[in-house]
């Protein structure tokens, strides 16, 4: 089935054949039709499977062909966890409904209020909002959420990691019974379902859950380094493929931080972006990422779940993530949609342990690229980082185990 055989807006199919939507993903085709019927849906489908169209193309359709009837408050109201997804996703819906009458604007915390409230006195459609500012600008008298149509929770799991339960619960109480809801998740627990149970009504269930939770189309492997021979391999990398675009993961802002200093030092331009950095400058170091003018992105798990580009093209796990769910959302980064993708870990031998829990969580062993010595010594003599002690690592005879420190 194409997205030209939906029974959808001219307007919407002639923009996502723009777009180069052409035919649906699991999730998207087993998701609309049901949102188009009218039905509440429940859906867990991993991440990078085209989650956000699913939900916001029949939702647009259905807004575009019903008359507001002079009502001026939102209409359908997304909530998610993080302003990167709330911008993100406001993104979405703008681009899908561009040629539709539907306005959609982002409203989180970190900026200023003013210009949010003229937007919202203006009168909008959809809203995808994180809870504080939303729940503040209720409490102003600015946002009217009274007459909605449409309730969206999408990642909703990490919405329950981070202590959302009771801002969701307390959205219930501003809301009219009589709506339709969509809830997605990446992953499924019993906190997750009686969530769940307490916003849907009779919802039509959807789970897209193959026996591994990283998506089909992205491969990834594992190369076992040093912990102190990181650097040189990213370096390595980035040189080799100085034309791809990367995002590359580590445990910490300080460690995101020396990685860029780096990099620096070799000659490759990247950008830090972590919880460290005020939100109005994340923003634009996101833009910048997004619209290629800088092709690597060193971050913590800030950007795991908030970044969807559809062109990305590898995923560099410098540190495995304590989490191994984790592990799926990173990979999720590259091959979005219905396109390939890579990524590769850096895993040192206090790591391994981290490694088998990414394993045990997935199912499955992830594959080994192998690294011969002469191989591994090649990247080391090759790096043209100069603060490294090169004598000294010469001399050894093999190479020994990596340490944790902060590298």
């Amino acid at each position: 089935m194409k997205f030209s055989d939906y029974n959808i807006s001219p307007l919407i199919k002639e923009q996502l054949a723009i777009m180069g939507f052409n035919k649906p993903t699991d999730i998207q085709f087993k998701a609309i039709k049901h949102i188009l019927d009218g039905e509440d849906v429940m859906a867990v489908a991993q991440t990078g499977t085209g989650k956000t169209a699913a939900f916001a193309i029949p939702v647009i359709d259905k807004l575009e062909s019903r008359n507001r009837k002079g009502y001026k408050g939102i209409r359908c109201l997304v909530m998610v966890p993080t302003r990167e997804l709330a911008k993100q996703i406001s993104g979405v819906f703008n681009e899908i409904g561009k040629r539709t009458r539907i306005k959609t604007f982002g409203l989180f915390g970190g900026v200023e209020q003013e210009q949010q409230i003229r937007t919202l006195d203006n009168g909008l459609d959809v809203l995808v909002t994180t809870p504080g500012r939303m729940f503040d600008l209720i409490s102003q008298g600015h946002l009217d959420i009274s007459k909605l149509e449409f309730l969206v929770l999408d990642e909703a799991d990490l919405m329950l990691d981070l202590g959302f339960m009771k801002d969701i619960q307390d959205v219930m109480k501003h809301i009219p019974n009589r709506r339709q809801t969509l809830f997605f998740t990446a992953t499924i627990s019993k906190k997750i379902k009686s969530l769940a149970y307490t916003v849907v009504r009779e919802a039509i269930r959807i789970q897209i859950s193959p026996k591994n939770p990283v998506a089909k189309n992205i491969d990834h492997a594992v190369a076992f380094v040093d912990m102190d021979d990181k650097r040189f391999f990213l370096e390595n990398i980035l040189k080799e493929y100085e034309e791809k675009q990367f995002i590359v993961f580590a445990r910490t802002k300080v460690r995101v931080e020396r990685i860029v200093a780096a990099m620096q030092r070799v000659g490759v331009k990247s950008e830090a972006l972590h919880g460290g950095i005020e939100q109005k400058e994340r923003f634009v170091i996101l833009d910048r990422f997004r619209s290629g003018e800088n092709k690597v992105l060193i971050t913590t798990d800030v950007a795991s779940r908030g970044i969807d580009i559809p062109t990305m093209d590898y995923v560099i796990n410098y540190d495995l993530p304590d989490d191994a769910e984790n592990y799926v959302h990173r990979c999720g980064r590259t091959g979005r949609g219905n396109k390939k993708g890579q990524a590769l870990s850096f895993c040192s031998e206090a790591e391994k342990p981290l490694l088998e829990a990414i394993e045990a969580y997935t199912g499955e062993e992830i594959e080994q690229y192998e690294i011969s010595k002469d191989d591994y010594m090649d990247i080391l003599n090759d790096s043209d980082d100069g603060s490294y002690d090169w004598k000294k690592l010469l001399d050894k005879s093999n190479i020994e185990d990596g340490t944790e420190d902060e590298w």
